[in-house]
Parts: C-alpha cells; structure tokens; sequence
C-alpha cells in the first residue's frame, strides 16, 4: 500500500499542463533532460543525412521555421535543415529546437503556408513536451507492468501471462491512442502557431487533402496507428479554424 501511495504522489508531482489545450500530462524528464537528448539525437541523424544544396528550398524552411519559432516561449538555439531524400515526406523537430525538412515533402506542402502548416505541427510537439511525455510513458507502463505481474502470483506460468496480457494491453490501450492523442494535439497547437505567426490557417486543411491524395497503399486501422487518418485530421482542423483565426493577422 505505501508503494503504490508513494507512486500516486510522484504522478502528482510529476503532472504538468500542457500550453494551449490545457491537458494534463506526466512528466517524469525535466526540460533540461528532454532538450540534451533531442539535440544528441539530432546531431546523430543529421550527421548521417545528405544535406540539400538547394538554397533557395532551404532558404523557405530556415525562413518558415524561424516564424514559427518566434511565437513560441521557448528559449532555444533553434536550427532548421534540408535534408535531401526525395523518398521520405517527412519532417521532425525535436527537444532543444532541432528541426529538419525531409525534401520529399516539399511537392506536397507547395509553399510557405502548406510548409508552416507542417512545422507548426512538429514544432507543436516540442512546445507540448511531447518527447519528454513519450519518455514518462515509457518507463510508467515498463514499472506498471512489472507491479502487477509480480504482485498478481507467484506461480511463473501465470506471472508471465499478466505480464503478456498488460504489455499487449499498454501497447494498443495506452501507448498507441496517447500517440494519435498527441498527433492531434500537435495539430491544434500547429494550427495556432502558424496563426500567430501570419499564415493563413486554412492551409493547414489544404495540406492534410493533399496529403489525403498523396497517400499511397494501405493503411492499417486507425485504432492500430499511431496516426489519425487524414480524414479525422481535416474535421478537427475545420473545428478549431474559428478559434486559430482569432490568433490570425496576415503577415506584412
């Protein structure tokens, strides 16, 4: 009893709310910690990436993402890289400020509002903590899962199976639906963003239609992705289009 007591007390210490949506979520990784190793993992994919030589590509993504940065309240050395892969319509922004720009994505988000539309959402993660929320995740379900097999019997045959039985349940029952909760919330926190920083909002719709078009082969079910689907991501978009306009002044 005194464990398990002890262990609410730290997820109440550890619960931070998250800017603009106002969700409550564990944090068990300090700022400072979350930031050290987003900027390692950084340094260690862009080291091992072919930088684009195309300036005037990687003049968009330096221009579009310092916008974007600028309405956020993170002090951050912020860095933004092209990198040439064609394949991949992609792009990540990471604890510490380090985003990069896959240039597959480039046909689909066409111009600054359609890439705004896209950083905004990845530099949303950042602004949520979303890494550092993963992390907390992680080792809460692995601690969980440990808890209730040894405390569910002492017979090996069963302790394994309640152990089977809450892995299975944690990946599908809390990993994956907190990830497309994420997903989402990234995308409202985006759309904000790329509102505060003068683009116009909208695009944000008209890039997920392309995206809807541009998506190739088959899915697996929304309740096993990590993702909603590009359809459930334009219906949210279009709910909370009143509330990004209000954030809205074109930029001169």
């Amino acid at each position: 009893m005194a464990l398990v007591l002890g262990g609410l007390a730290l997820v109440t210490a550890a619960c931070e709310t998250v800017p603009y949506t106002g969700r409550s979520q564990l944090q068990l990784v300090s700022p400072d910690e979350e930031a050290k190793m987003g900027v390692q993992s950084y340094q260690e994919i862009v080291s091992k990436a072919a930088i684009s030589t195309d300036q005037q590509a990687t003049a968009m993504v330096q221009r579009v993402g310092s916008r974007i940065a600028a309405v956020t309240d993170l002090k951050y050395s912020w860095e933004f890289k092209l990198i040439a892969d064609d394949k991949q319509a992609n792009a990540f922004a990471l604890p510490g400020g380090k985003v990069a720009v896959y240039t597959g994505i480039l046909p689909i988000t066409r111009d600054d509002a359609g890439l705004a539309a896209v950083l905004g959402h990845e530099i949303g993660h950042v602004v949520a903590r979303h890494g550092g929320e993963r992390l907390s995740q992680q080792m809460g379900v692995q601690t969980a899962t440990q808890l209730a097999a040894g405390m569910a019997s002492s017979n090996p045959a069963t302790v394994q199976l309640v152990a089977t039985a809450l892995g299975a349940g944690a990946q599908y029952g809390v990993l994956l639906p907190w990830s497309r909760q994420q997903e989402s919330e990234a995308d409202h926190i985006g759309v904000l963003l790329m509102a505060k920083a003068g683009f116009e909002p909208h695009a944000a719709i008209e890039l997920w239609k392309r995206m809807q078009a541009a998506s190739t082969g088959q899915r697996p079910s929304e309740w096993m992705s990590t993702h909603p689907s590009e359809a459930t991501r334009i219906q949210q978009l279009e709910g909370w289009m009143p509330e990004a306009m209000k954030y809205y002044q074109p930029a001169r």
